[in-house]
């Protein structure tokens, strides 16, 4: 499939066309919240860690995107706070709930609204895929959660030249 037309919000509250800001570059798609307990902060420290074990020539190819999920928590600055504790490379997006559910309805994660657990807990169900797509902006692997650092190294190289 290819790469999305969508433009959200990026972290300092501009315009982001997925396609048109990741041309050219092997671009990881990744949907979750910032107050998610598990799959979204391992996932996230998993790509970073992947990330520090590419050439610098290579990171420069890589792009990881965080698409927030909560978009009434996750503002703008709430993801690029979050992210940072990652990488500071990661792009974190927003943007309505409509306009989140959109993209992923393309990529086909599977969302759900956010809501508030009797606990207290804010919950906001949610796919953990991360959609690779390769540098011709076509998606060629779907991650799934539990993707060991080790996989993503091996394969991050691959994508970028052409061969996944």
């Amino acid at each position: 499939m290819p790469k999305p037309t969508t433009t959200l919000t990026d972290a300092a509250g501009n315009p982001f066309d997925l396609r048109a800001a990741t041309a050219g570059k092997v671009t990881m798609v990744f949907f979750g919240f910032t107050s998610c307990p598990d799959i979204c902060p391992t996932t996230m420290a998993d790509l970073a860690a992947a990330r520090s074990l590419l050439t610098p020539a290579q990171r420069e190819d890589l792009k990881v995107v965080f698409v927030a999920t909560d978009p009434e928590r996750d503002t703008p600055a709430a993801v690029r706070r979050w992210l940072g504790q990652f990488d500071a490379s990661f792009i974190g997006v927003t943007g309505t709930w409509d306009d989140v559910v959109g993209l992923a309805g393309q990529l086909g994660v599977p969302l759900a609204p956010p809501r508030q657990d009797p606990d207290g807990a804010r919950v906001v169900p949610h796919g953990s895929q991360v959609t690779a797509f390769g540098p011709d902006g076509v998606a060629r692997v779907a991650y799934q959660a539990g993707t060991t650092v080790v996989d993503y190294a091996h394969d991050i190289p691959l994508l970028i030249r052409g061969e996944h």
